[in-house]
């Protein structure tokens, strides 16, 4: 498969940047799945616990005890939704890899409006609380927001001047 004839080979280098980036975002949410579908028919609790104290930390501590609380809450059947969910998500994610690995203007158009839509939610965290952590989700998100709006945008222009 080829690209589209108007996209520019700098454009591909660009778009397969991309399309690794959300390839790498499917996987992770794939190996989340993977743990969560681990967990079926296991005491959740005791799982939490096991590796609040593997990573030594305070186990009476505020989020480690928000984090066990969370993970008492989880039946089986929620694991199964959850991961799931996680495999669906990581589908999309990997269709719009192939997409824009190919150049496909549909992948182009998905990764502009998936990226647009998380944008607020992002920068809401980002005024919530500034980490470091928040500030890379966001910058990274508006640069692949803002280039794919370049890259349609420019296709609309070299479709023009035919």
């Amino acid at each position: 498969m080829r690209q589209r004839p108007e996209t520019p080979a700098g454009h591909v280098a660009a778009l397969r940047a991309v399309a690794l980036f959300e390839f790498t975002k499917g996987l992770l949410v794939v190996l989340l799945a993977c743990g969560l579908f681990s967990l079926v028919h296991k005491d959740v609790e005791v799982e939490a616990e096991r590796l609040v104290r593997h990573f030594h930390l305070n186990p009476y501590h505020h989020f480690s005890r928000v984090f066990i609380d969370a993970a008492s809450q989880l039946t089986s059947g929620r694991l199964w939704g959850l991961a799931f969910a996680a495999l669906a998500y990581s589908s999309v994610r990997f269709i719009e890899a192939y997409g824009l690995w190919h150049a496909r203007a549909w992948a182009e158009w998905f990764a502009l409006l998936s990226g647009a839509i998380y944008l607020p939610f992002e920068i809401y965290e980002l005024i919530r609380k500034p980490t470091l952590l928040h500030w890379l989700v966001v910058i990274t998100n508006c640069l692949v927001v803002l280039y794919m709006a370049y890259v349609r945008w420019s296709a609309g222009r070299v479709r023009q001047l035919r």
